[in-house]
């Protein structure tokens, strides 16, 4: 070993490590639109594809079922509709299981208003002072392009892996996951799993969940002048606003250590709200929507029980709620918790990896958001974890960036982790 805590032939297989080839590889990613549910997202997969397969990989490459996964009774939901989706998953030569799999999705939220990016493209990856700018530059395609970097820098060393490793690449993680749930149910397996989203240099081994909500209030329309004639919906709305804060607090009452100094990690948030038709008229209806955080180990079932009681409790001590009861439905996205023991051999070799590579020990703890993670641990049975270029408040952020120095500083972590469950064959 020398100095760094690399071995002679690791050090070597970091020497062919093309970094302007993996901004290259990032730059081109961020110029495909892929926005949750556009034709971008199909665009993107095909670009990718033709990524791995340069790579030297075993490339699948199909179209999604839509009808029939929508159908799954495990299906995690969608916040947007699609006509077309495509999955990608592609490994290394050999019939065994992978030992490893790297793990990213290539859809991206919307750039939003165009005045936050200062006039310039939100998908134009500009370069500017170490940075990559554009929408999905950190959330998440730095770390499929890392993913995809690892791939290539082993091709260029001449190595050959005693056992496989797969890279998959899935859209729709912004809205549910249904990616890598088809990912799942096409039957794509791996030993262990390193989804690369960006964590800061942390290794997030749990996410809280998120399910998408929706209130529908009724109310009783009446002209404005004569406004006690009737009964406004967005008045009536107020006390289980009210109320659901209240639930939001209990729940976050105790909060997970893994979860550090985060106060608020399951939160409940209402992002949208509709009401009226006409200013001088009293609305008769109210529809609120939202997110609502599911705690560590909790099944979604039994956070939508304890969502709908309080809607229920609020709604008998009100005087027109009683008679006129809200509805609770559950469209949308819907994100289980996932979890990794923090004691698992995985949790120990990342780290290590990236120790031996000259970055920091990284911290091990959870994140507040939805992701991947629950699907692959749950529905996979594979063990999981995040690690990957970026800082998580760059998501869905105004100008996002990534620091092309810290994509480099995870694909030597990624390059000697997949080194090392994988083995060198002689």
């Amino acid at each position: 070993m020398n100095d760094t805590g690399l071995s002679p032939s690791e050090q070597r297989v970091l020497e062919h490590l093309d970094e302007d080839a993996l901004v290259d590889r990032l730059a081109t990613l961020v110029r495909v639109p892929s926005v949750s549910g556009t034709t971008g997202e199909v665009e993107v997969v095909e670009v990718a594809a033709g990524m791995l397969a340069d790579a030297g990989l075993e490339v699948d490459h199909w179209e999604v079922d839509l009808d029939e996964l929508s159908a799954d009774p495990w299906f995690p939901g969608a916040e947007v509709e699609r006509d077309q989706a495509f999955g990608l998953a592609a490994v290394s030569a050999g019939d065994e299981t992978p030992a490893l799999v790297l793990q990213g999705h290539l859809d991206v939220v919307p750039p939003g208003d165009p005045e936050t990016w200062g006039g310039s493209d939100p998908f134009s990856a500009e370069v500017f002072q170490g940075r990559l700018y554009g929408r999905g530059a950190c959330d998440m395609k730095a770390g499929f392009a890392a993913s995809v970097a690892v791939l290539e820098t082993l091709r260029a060393a001449g190595v050959r892996l005693e056992r496989p490793l797969a890279v998959h690449g899935v859209i729709g993680e912004e809205d549910g996951g249904l990616g890598a749930f088809a990912t799942l149910r096409r039957g794509h397996r791996a030993e262990a799993a390193v989804i690369t989203e960006p964590t800061g240099g942390k290794l997030v081994v749990a996410n809280a969940g998120a399910l998408t909500f929706r209130i529908e209030v009724p109310g009783r329309s009446a002209h404005g002048s004569m406004r006690l004639n009737g009964r406004s919906a967005f008045e009536a709305f107020l006390p289980l606003h009210a109320a659901l804060l209240e639930l939001e607090a209990d729940r976050n009452a105790v909060v997970d250590p893994l979860f550090g100094e985060e106060r608020l990690p399951y939160a409940l948030s209402i992002g949208m709200v509709s009401t009226g038709d006409w200013a001088s008229s009293v609305p008769d209806r109210l529809v609120a929507e939202g997110r609502y955080g599911v705690l560590l180990g909790e099944e979604p079932q039994a956070a939508r029980s304890a969502f709908e009681d309080v809607v229920a409790e609020t709604s008998l001590k009100d005087e027109w709620l009683r008679d006129h009861r809200p509805v609770v439905t559950w469209p949308g996205g819907q994100f289980g918790s996932g979890r990794l023991d923090p004691e698992h051999p995985l949790v120990g070799e990342v780290s290590q990896a990236a120790v031996d590579t000259g970055a920091p020990r990284p911290h091990v703890g959870a994140e507040v958001y939805g992701s991947d993670l629950r699907l692959y641990s749950g529905i996979g049975g594979i063990p999981t974890l995040h690690y990957g270029p970026g800082d998580p408040l760059q998501a869905h952020a105004p100008l996002e960036h990534v620091e092309i120095a810290d994509v480099v500083a995870v694909t030597r972590a990624l390059l000697v982790l997949a080194i090392r469950r994988c083995g060198v064959a002689g």
